[in-house]
């Protein structure tokens, strides 16, 4: 999975980053070399590769897990820590663990009307993120308003459906030419 994640992102633009979600059962010793190979095999940098793995990962066998995404980290690749705020969310990972990012879990998001907590959670931990040197996305948004609401509370990204239906690698090249497309189209026109 991860080595063909690396290869379609090598025919992407710089600029843009491939994540790839591991599951606990992937993360055993031998994924370091694993992940160097996909790299070298597909000739993407490390720096655009960004692993993500969930809270269940630091709690099996956390020491020698940790020891692995700091050898992840040593190739280069950036790590994130994904649902963030589901199940056994410990502050304490963000301490021994040096993320490049929190996804925060949709929960957060997509809030029962009239419940504040919620926000208050994206606020804090965007909040955190920007203290920490960590990115914060927020999952799940789904609506104009949602994107509004996790900009005003400081989320440095955001993923969901508000943007696109998950859609294949070609389809996000696609999607990105078209943009880069349109973007040179204004520029050109403003040049006039």
């Amino acid at each position: 999975m991860t080595r063909t994640a690396c290869r379609a992102a090598s025919r992407w633009p710089d600029q843009i980053k491939v994540a790839v979600n591991l599951s606990a059962v992937q993360i055993r010793p031998t994924l370091p070399l694993t992940i160097a190979s996909a790299l070298s095999y597909s000739g993407l940098s490390a720096g655009r590769l960004e692993l993500e793995v969930t809270e269940s990962v630091l709690l099996q066998d956390t020491e020698a897990n940790l020891e692995i995404l700091h050898q992840l980290r040593r190739l280069g690749v950036r790590i994130a820590m994904d649902d963030f705020g589901t199940g056994f969310s410990s502050l304490s990972y963000l301490s021994r663990f040096p993320f490049d990012k929190i996804k925060l879990d949709r929960s957060f998001i997509i809030q029962p009307a009239g419940r504040r907590e919620p926000e208050a959670i994206v606020e804090a931990m965007a909040g955190l993120g920007r203290n920490l040197g960590m990115t914060i996305t927020a999952e799940g948004v789904e609506t104009a308003t949602q994107l509004a609401m996790v900009r005003e509370k400081g989320c440095h990204e955001a993923q969901g459906y508000v943007f696109s239906a998950p859609i294949s690698a070609e389809q996000a090249l696609e999607m990105v030419r078209n943009g880069a497309a349109k973007r040179q189209a204004r520029i050109s026109r403003s040049r006039r």
